[in-house]
């Protein structure tokens, strides 16, 4: 592609640049490819603009810098920009041909839920006969029966993102549309936004769930990260909002979109009356809108279960489909991983639910959720930790939220990274008063082997932080790390009368 297609003048300062063929885009120094263009970026820890002498002679043909770099001499065309991450973006998606402007895009975005409504709604328009794709955490899926289409695409460094970025992005969307998926989902992340992966797309219509404290070592503090959640209504046509949150009214000000109101109280567009919890296994409500008032059931657990199926049905509806086709699809909703999942128990009489929840704020809406739902006399036995090198100041009131809201936690390891996981478990559990019934097991499939074997009957086991992830980063790395399947193995002993040893239980609870 010529190379004047994938920045326009005026986007970047300089003339034109007749006949200059662009084979392929990178912004890494290890993928430079003959014939590419190269896009430096500057982090806090790197900065690939001292890779510009070395461009040419590894065949790049033109390079995108800031602009402070506009007088370097690097023997092929330097094209500055001010936000050389949005000029990706919008190079990247020219390159592969706008996909966008061949998709019905619906974004997702809040702190929490987004999986789970980006879920529901994806299954919704599959089930009512429009092919829809879903970018998220949990992976890249296409459309009914074509679930693993685009896992290819999930590898690398987008591997752990939530919106890829855009060099994986667009051509992932050009491939949904040229395989006929004609709707994408997408969990759009604050870190996208305010990184402008998503600039050159227009959304049909975007969801926002929810904001609370998160990724604060990132945006300083809640203004900056609610003014990245912003800018996803500024390039969406509808805002489907929930109601039910103070942020709301704060994300719509000055915002000319179109919007849609979802909650439980005041005046809503989607108001949810006569909700009712039934245990482990869903929740249903009455939908009122201007059309009427429709019974709902949905297989999820969970207070937030409510909240999530009203934005799904405003969503779905705001791309053509209609309330009572959301509400049969509904009833058919299957797990959605890592979100209230339930794992099977079999013969035993507890329960296990494995939830993504990672901040105080989610933390709390669960056990308050479950705490709602349980039966009486029913225990809840709580598993959590907290990542490493990410915000310290929710390990305490985690550890405190835990302590008031559960009847039992077993405080473990939860993506340690490169920090000391009994030094973040030490911080945890300092928000915990001295008489809060807790066990410390520093190694998590340990702490989940304890929890299946010490189960009682009537019990609530809740794995909580990892979610659908299969994965435990720690300062060794990556290694594999599937939840469900460890709680398969330990109920599987358990069934048969083994357990396994606690050979470092006095060392776990020195950490304490």
């Amino acid at each position: 592609m010529e190379l004047d297609r994938l920045l326009l003048p005026g986007e970047y300062d300089g003339e034109p640049h007749d006949g200059i063929d662009v084979a392929g885009i990178v912004n890494d120094g290890r993928r430079i490819t003959p014939g590419c263009l190269y896009i430096c970026h500057e982090g806090k820890n790197y900065n690939s603009h001292l890779l510009l002498p070395a461009l040419k002679e590894k065949g790049c043909v033109a390079a995108v810098a800031a602009r402070e770099y506009a007088g370097a001499d690097v023997g092929i065309p330097l094209l500055p920009v001010d936000d050389t991450r949005r000029a990706e973006a919008y190079a990247a998606s020219r390159f592969y041909g706008d996909p966008g402007k061949r998709l019905t895009l619906i974004g997702v975005t809040g702190t929490n839920g987004k999986t789970s409504v980006a879920t529901m709604i994806r299954h919704i328009l599959n089930e009512a006969g429009v092919p829809t794709g879903m970018i998220g955490t949990t992976g890249y899926l296409g459309a009914a029966g074509n679930e693993a289409a685009f896992a290819a695409f999930h590898a690398g460094d987008a591997a752990t993102m939530t919106t890829p970025p855009p060099l994986t992005l667009y051509p992932l969307l050009a491939a949904m549309a040229d395989a006929g998926i004609t709707h994408v989902v997408m969990e759009v992340s604050s870190q996208a936004l305010d990184r402008s992966r998503v600039a050159p797309l227009s959304f049909a219509c975007s969801v926002f769930t929810n904001l609370s404290p998160e990724h604060l070592d990132y945006h300083r503090d809640m203004t900056s990260y609610l003014a990245a959640k912003k800018n996803l209504f500024k390039q969406t046509k509808t805002a489907v909002v929930n109601g039910d949150t103070p942020w709301t009214d704060l994300l719509l000000e000055g915002l000319s979109c179109r919007r849609v109101v979802c909650g439980t109280v005041g005046q809503c567009d989607h108001l949810a009356t006569e909700a009712e919890l039934d245990g482990c296994d869903g929740v249903s409500f009455v939908l009122e809108t201007d059309d009427g008032r429709f019974p709902v059931s949905v297989p999820i657990p969970g207070a937030f279960t409510v909240q999530n199926a009203l934005l799904a049905v405003a969503a779905a509806r705001e791309v053509g489909v209609d309330i009572p086709s959301s509400i049969r699809a509904l009833t058919r909703l299957p797990t959605v991983p890592g979100r209230m999942e339930k794992v099977d128990a079999g013969e035993f009489s507890f329960s296990v639910l494995i939830d993504y929840a990672h901040t105080e704020a989610a933390l709390r809406s669960l056990l308050l959720s479950v705490r709602a739902f349980r039966r009486h006399g029913e225990r809840i036995v709580l598993l959590f930790g907290c990542g490493g090198d990410r915000d310290p100041t929710k390990r305490v009131a985690m550890g405190r939220t835990a302590a008031e809201l559960a009847d039992f936690s077993i405080v473990t390891s939860d993506n340690s990274r490169s920090e000391d996981p009994k030094q973040i478990i030490r911080e945890i559990i300092s928000g915990m008063p001295e008489k809060t019934r807790r066990r410390v097991i520093v190694d998590r499939k340990r702490a989940i082997n304890y929890a299946i074997e010490t189960a009682e009957p009537g019990d609530i086991v809740l794995l909580v932080g990892k979610g659908h992830e299969q994965y435990e980063i720690t300062s060794d790395g990556v290694r594999p790390f599937d939840e469900k399947k460890i709680v398969r193995e330990a109920l599987k002993r358990r069934r048969y009368g083994h357990t396994t040893e606690e050979d470092d239980a006095d060392q776990d609870r020195r950490t304490d």
